[in-house]
């Protein structure tokens, strides 16, 4: 191999690993180690002296709690940060990445948890920028990109269109896409990073399909997770990581028991425990509801629902089915057009949201990141924002930065929330511990209902534990609550009743005994009056 002198940082030039390609432009399999890697912020220390090696075409799984240390040190790995101690090397050699650009140059590329495209460009313009190409006129040549995105498709099983508009296609979709501008680079390790968070169950299962693909083609894949069922399913070798820490290493074939013990450092109950529930008034009465989308669409088409207090009505349904825009109507923040939402009889159609709040109504959204927190703002006023004009936080004309304060910090400590102080800004907690403070915000007052979509997206398998025995103590006091989830052993574990969502209808409610395969064909819209599915479904 040789090596190619290129880049300024530093005042001199980065030694950058220009390796042998084949006859078909890909690289040979890439071996990756790395010995002693720390990285502090301040007092906090992510990563502490961790040793790590991903052989040649394996996958191997970075398993850990949210907020562990599993993403940034890939994000030292992918040169978004500067190790304090420790070194890189691929295929032996010592390696200093200054930015992206030398980790692609030597190999390595990156999906991120959020996504990097540009919503109103097509799927080929996004994989062209950065690194464009023009015919003889200077023209971008389009061609050129619309054709290598069809044969990585085609070699890969990616199923991308290169010319659909990239925020029109489904986020599965758009995890391809990612996937393709990193093959673009010829990269030849690949480090996903939560790649399954926002995915639907059949999403997933088509994306490992593609990483067994990769796999097969000689490529290497670091494959960052805390779901465990996934990890069994794909994973070579198991690495877990716990509070910037390796505490060990592990094969799939490790119960599922063991790697969740390894993960949070004690056992943890896989499943729910719950008494029955003991159903009281009618809190939620929707009766008619239309609610259209952003095209005008009916998302919600004439849906009928009704739950009581002190139960839990999940709602079961592959995701893009009205499910969404349900939760928004309720909350006040998308219009009905028509029909009436009733909250202890009270109707709060097209009420505002500070007064369905008032009524109470708690809410997580599905989107934390956008619908559920203030990035900038501190821990501690992310967890007023829905109280802070109220006593004992302030009222209509000032605040009381002290009981703000206190209160944070006990609130900090009931929900396990990882952080050194309630001062810093939500926006610097992992993914679980920003849902934890959504969560605190919403169950710390007293609710008639609470609506929980998607309550334990990107969150670690403790913090699961921990969020669903907040649900359930939240119904056994009397509270109504409506879920909404995409994860049907969710649905299933925390429902009393589940009601079966397609095409903004609710097609059936059943009991959570229900087989899972009539459950599915629900899912897929299948009815006891029909034998086949529709040909399309939504989102997909």
């Amino acid at each position: 191999m040789s090596v190619l002198v290129t880049g300024t940082r530093y005042g001199g030039y980065l030694p950058v690993l220009h390796r042998r390609r084949t006859a078909h432009g890909r690289g040979f399999p890439l071996r990756l180690e790395l010995r002693g890697i720390t990285k502090k912020f301040g007092a906090l220390v992510a990563n502490d002296h961790i040793d790590l090696i991903v052989e040649p075409g394996e996958i191997h799984a970075l398993l850990g709690e949210n907020g562990a240390g599993k993403s940034t040190l890939m994000n030292v790995l992918y040169g978004l940060l500067t190790p304090d101690e420790g070194e890189i090397l691929i295929d032996d050699v010592p390696r200093t990445f200054g930015s992206p650009r030398d980790a692609l140059r030597a190999g390595i590329g990156m999906v991120h948890q959020h996504f990097m495209l540009v919503p109103v460009f097509t799927v080929a313009e996004n994989i062209m920028l950065g690194r464009e190409k023009t015919t003889g006129l200077a023209f971008l040549d389009r061609r050129a990109a619309r054709r290598e995105v069809r044969e990585l498709s085609e070699r890969y099983g990616l199923d991308v269109n290169p010319d659909a508009v990239v925020e029109d296609i489904p986020v599965g979709v758009q995890q391809r896409v990612e996937i393709i501008k990193a093959l673009t680079s010829d990269c030849d390790l690949l480090i996903l990073d939560e790649p399954t968070a926002v995915l639907t169950p059949g999403e997933i299962e088509d994306l490992l399909e593609v990483m067994r693909t990769l796999r097969d083609d000689g490529k290497s894949i670091v494959f960052i997770t805390h779901k465990l069922k996934e990890v069994k399913a794909i994973a070579d070798k198991i690495t877990v990581v716990r509070r910037g820490t390796i505490v060990g290493t592990a094969a799939p074939s490790a119960s599922e028991d063991e790697l969740a013990a390894m993960m949070v450092g004690r056992e943890v109950s896989l499943t729910v425990d719950k008494d029955p529930a003991v159903p009281g008034e009618e809190v939620l009465s929707i009766s008619g509801l239309t609610v259209t989308d952003e095209r005008g669409q009916h998302a919600v088409d004439g849906l009928d629902l009704e739950l009581r207090a002190g139960e839990i009505l999940g709602i079961a349904g592959v995701q893009g089915n009205g499910q969404t825009e349900l939760a928004e109507a309720i909350m006040a923040l998308r219009p009905a057009v028509t029909g009436t939402i009733r909250v202890n009889g009270v109707d709060i159609s097209n009420s505002k949201t500070s007064k369905v709040i008032e009524s109470g109504v708690g809410y997580v959204p599905e989107d934390r990141s956008a619908d559920g927190l203030v990035k900038s703002f501190s821990i501690a006023e992310n967890l007023v924002l829905n109280q802070y004009n109220r006593a004992p936080f302030g009222n209509s004309l000032t605040i009381n930065p002290d009981v703000i304060a206190k209160t944070a910090d006990e609130r900090v400590e009931e929900y396990d929330v990882r952080t050194l102080s309630s001062r810093a800004p939500v926006g610097s907690l992992s993914g679980g511990n920003q849902q934890k403070v959504i969560v605190a915000r919403e169950m710390s007052r007293k609710l008639n209902l609470l609506v929980a979509a998607q309550p334990t997206r990107g969150v670690d398998v403790g913090s699961i534990e921990f969020i669903h025995k907040r649900i359930i103590a939240e119904r056994d006091t009397g509270t109504g609550v409506l879920l909404i989830s995409s994860e049907l052993d969710e649905v299933l574990a925390l429902s009393d009743r589940v009601a079966v969502m397609y095409r903004g209808k609710i097609l059936a409610t059943v009991g959570p005994d229900t087989p899972r395969e009539k459950i599915g064909r629900l899912m897929a819209g299948v009815t006891e009056d029909s034998e086949t599915s529709p040909s399309e479904e939504p989102g997909a």
